[in-house]
């Protein structure tokens, strides 16, 4: 796979993840507590494909990276509200877990990319 097909599979993918998101919550129960983690995850959860967005437009390198290194850290937000959501209703709970399998899986892509791109190949 060349470089621009993999940014177009990771942008699409952020893009499901984040439509996925946004129809997990939808189903949430409706107390006060699932209001604030909704909030939350579905603010964390966009912004990741949103600023993978935003990085193709960057304007340097270290700019480009930086876009990624937010991604990462809505990434990781993402995985905490899920996380805490998993709480709210048992029955949530399979949809929940394959939600952070996914976000697992693409803020291990976003790691690898921002160390390549720093040059770190090597921890």
């Amino acid at each position: 796979m060349n470089n621009s097909d993999f940014k177009k599979q990771l942008i699409n993918r952020s893009f499901v993840f984040a439509r996925s998101i946004i129809r997990l919550t939808d189903i949430f129960p409706s107390k006060r507590s699932s209001w604030v983690i909704t909030d939350q995850l579905i603010r964390a959860a966009t912004s990741i494909g949103a600023n993978i967005i935003e990085a193709q437009a960057a304007s340097s390198k270290r700019d480009f990276t930086n876009f990624l290194n937010h991604a990462l850290k809505s990434g990781n937000e993402t995985k905490f509200w899920l996380a805490l959501a998993r709480d709210l209703d048992h029955r949530l709970e399979e949809n929940i877990n394959t939600s952070l399998r996914e976000v697992d899986e693409l803020t291990k892509i976003l790691g690898s990319s921002i160390v390549k791109l720093k040059g770190k190949d090597k921890l």
